[in-house]
């Protein structure tokens, strides 16, 4: 499933291209891929064409368009894309052929680009498209990363901002940023926590929450509700980075080792960012459907078998909800307080 650095590479591809683009015409050629809009598909059709998208904001794993409809809405909208397991969203001209997965297909009149095709493109159909109502955050912060750049780029532009937790820079829909979008998230994201790299993300209060839990402390990073945009693979990278065990119980660790925990956290969803996510197959991919390759970098995930990294015993390889935990079984043991 596409985590953070995925969905980030594929919002900050999108966001040049889509932001103040008009809808010209919308294609469902898929019913099953609006299982989560609220109304039938001429309701989808009918809402978005003529309409205005003002931006490509992401939450964690999550994607949105504030969106803009010629007939005005009780509350402010909001294009929510949903990846699920291999959802894509991909830049085509207008004469290209068709993707033999295309589920929706979206033209809009880009400022930047003139006539552009948006495609979404899903082999498993768990990932879908729908207008949402949005809702206002509630600390009162931009909701979600919003901007030309690429989260972690080491170049910052004119307005952008820098995370006060983490030494990345990103564009944002800052809080300084008049338009109302920004402090608006559609009501299917608004039960998702913040993730690590959010400047808005409150460290203090999730690791007290965190300790609070009873639970592995696997399970723990992978609730979405406690932080977003980790999944298996980030999770089993950073709990090696940070020599935890995956079962380590949450109650047992002490504040410094959270901390060194979300830490590396953010180091690893940081390099992965850079080297553009994570591809094993042609499912990951960015806007022109070039794959990632931070799969190169795996210390843990998908290592069983190889030695470990730093101390060369060998990675091993357990069941864990319905998917896999790897981790060394030196440098990752189970600890007391």
């Amino acid at each position: 499933m596409p985590e953070l650095p995925e969905v980030e590479v594929v919002r900050a591809g999108l966001h040049p291209v889509v932001s103040g683009a008009v809808v010209t015409a919308v294609e469902v050629l898929d019913q099953r891929s609006l299982k989560r809009h609220r109304g039938p598909s001429d309701d989808f059709v009918d809402r978005l064409v003529g309409g205005t998208i003002d931006s490509a904001v992401r939450r964690g794993k999550f994607l949105w368009f504030p969106f803009e409809p010629v007939e005005r809405h009780e509350q402010p909208l909001a294009l929510v894309a949903h990846l699920g397991m291999s959802g894509q969203v991909l830049l085509r001209s207008r004469d290209a052929e068709p993707d033999r997965l295309m589920r929706i297909r979206l033209n809009v009149e880009s400022p930047s680009l003139g006539p552009v095709r948006l495609a979404f493109v899903d082999q498993r159909i768990f990932g879908s498209m729908a207008l949402d109502e949005t809702v206002p955050t509630l600390d009162g912060r931009a909701a979600g990363f919003a901007g030309p750049r690429l989260l972690g780029s080491d170049v910052l532009a004119a307005g952008e901002a820098t995370p006060g937790t983490t030494t990345a820079t990103t564009t944002v829909g800052t809080d300084a940023d008049p338009a109302a979008w920004v402090r608006r998230v559609p009501q299917q994201v608004s039960h998702i926590a913040r993730d690590p790299l959010d400047p808005a993300f409150d460290e203090a209060r999730v690791i007290t929450r965190l300790l609070d839990r009873r639970t592995a402390v696997k399970r723990a990073l992978l609730d979405q509700g406690l932080l977003s945009g980790v999944g298996n693979i980030y999770a089993d990278e950073s709990l090696w980075a940070a020599r935890v065990h995956p079962e380590q119980p949450t109650e047992s660790l002490s504040r410094a080792r959270a901390r060194v925990l979300l830490a590396e956290v953010r180091v690893v969803l940081l390099k992965a960012l850079g080297e553009g996510g994570t591809s094993f197959d042609a499912q990951y991919v960015n806007v022109n459907g070039q794959s990632g390759y931070f799969s190169h970098s795996l210390a843990a995930y998908g290592q069983q078998g190889r030695p470990c990294p730093r101390c060369g015993t060998l990675i091993v390889r357990e069941a864990f909800m319905n998917r896999s935990s790897h981790f060394c079984p030196r440098c990752q043991r189970v600890r007391t307080r």
